[in-house]
């Protein structure tokens, strides 16, 4: 669509410098919108003429100055002809940085992500940000970074520069290029949104070119433990200490659904008297900030009391002596096969085994288990929990009793004599 684009000089009579005379403004309205600059030409007021935006006369003053406008107005065609010369689209923050020289520079995408990153990973200590979230937005711009390299062979692109097609080409590079799986690629694009709408509300671009790019998160299964392979687990007689210590704080997170980052931040302090006269743990969630409040059941109890003078926690102030991420993954896989269980065991696989098994499974409302979970809507929550078939077998079972005792009642019933 073209632009629309109209031009004024005025005069402001109530600002005349100390010699009486007044400035006259230029006014370039690009549609709707006003660029107003000075043209740095003084006059007396009285030679202004309104109906023809222009000094009165035929003096040299006069020629010479209306000569100036004249060039200012050619000015603003020029600006539009260069505009649609390279290609760029004819809007109001295009031509503003052309005609009042802020267009110089041309501001690119990485250096603008590159600073978003810095700043929330400065904001880490103060809790405004998870180090996870920083690493996230890391790891979209390396990819962006190459995506660049890729397709243009370039380390940088312009603003102006990206459009829709460079979006689902950015889409299309992290399924092919990286195999990143489907929900994967659409949070990296996601967060590449995010830098661009910076530049949106900073008038650095006046166009969203994500605004028809189209995604749809794909459902996924979490994995997660039976209630007989979380048994197979609590009861197996293992003899290696390292595992039995891995078991036990994987058990903690199966029965309190706390996440591997919320296990190892969580201290005594953390744990105090709930509302009902027994233990809860109360603590934020690292990922979210959201509260995540527990009460303790019996196996928890006995895990804080077994490990409470334990070397490694005393020392680090926690409640469990939890090993790093990676070397508890890779003593759960070794748990997984001493208990003939036929997943990948992974830490995470706890907090689903708590929503799904041991809590909705047993008849806990969804709600109380995304308020222990601490999420902030049922929509994060019924990602992790599901409903099982021996839940669905059970509720059943207790319609099909009901509606045969209902039955029972209705087929007992005299057969009434036909009338004639």
């Amino acid at each position: 669509m073209d632009a629309n684009i109209t031009n004024l000089f005025y005069i402001k009579r109530a600002k005349p410098n100390s010699k009486g005379l007044v400035p006259i403004f230029q006014r370039v309205t690009v549609n709707g919108q006003r660029i107003e600059k000075s043209t740095g030409k003084y006059i007396p007021a009285d030679l202004w003429s309104s109906e023809g935006t222009k000094l009165k006369g035929k003096t040299d003053q006069a020629r010479s100055l209306n000569n100036h406008l004249d060039r200012l107005l050619n000015d603003v065609s020029e600006a539009e002809k260069n505009l649609i010369l390279h290609r760029k689209e004819v809007n109001y923050v295009n031509m503003r940085n052309i005609l009042t020289g802020k267009g110089e520079k041309e501001r690119t995408i990485v250096p603008i992500f590159q600073e978003h990153n810095d700043r929330i990973e400065a904001l880490v200590p103060t809790g405004a940000f998870a180090q996870g979230t920083v690493e996230r937005y890391k790891t979209t711009l390396n990819h962006l970074k190459s995506f660049i390299n890729w397709k243009f062979n370039q380390a940088d692109i312009a603003l102006d520069k990206v459009d829709h097609a460079l979006i689902t080409d950015f889409d299309f590079f992290l399924r092919t290029q990286r195999r990143c799986k489907n929900n994967t690629s659409i949070k990296y694009v996601k967060n590449f949104k995010k830098i661009f709408n910076i530049c949106l509300d900073n008038e650095w671009v006046t166009k969203d070119p994500f605004k028809k790019y189209k995604s749809k998160i794909t459902i996924v299964d979490r994995d997660y433990l039976t209630e007989l392979e979380l048994q197979e687990i609590q009861l197996k007689k293992l003899t290696t200490p390292r595992l039995i210590l891995v078991r036990d704080i994987f058990l903690f997170s199966c029965y309190t659904g706390l996440a591997y980052i919320d296990v190892q931040n969580l201290s005594p302090a953390n744990i105090s008297m709930g509302i009902d006269g027994s233990k809860w743990i109360f603590t934020k969630r690292e990922k979210t900030d959201g509260p995540s409040n527990i009460p303790l059941l019996p196996i928890v109890e006995e895990l804080v009391e077994k490990y409470k003078n334990h070397p490694k926690a005393a020392n680090e102030n926690r409640v469990m002596p939890i090993l790093s991420n990676q070397r508890m993954n890779s003593y759960l896989k070794e748990i997984a096969d001493v208990c003939g269980i036929n997943k990948e065991l992974t830490f995470h696989i706890a907090r689903h085994t708590f929503a799904t098994t041991v809590t909705l499974s047993n008849g806990v409302p969804i709600e109380t288990v995304s308020k222990m979970l601490g999420h902030r809507s049922l929509k994060s929550t019924q990602i992790y929990a599901r409903v099982l078939d021996v839940k669905v077998s059970r509720d059943m079972q207790n319609l099909k009793e009901k509606l045969n005792c209902q039955a029972s009642e209705y087929l007992n019933q005299p057969i009434a004599n036909e009338t004639a």
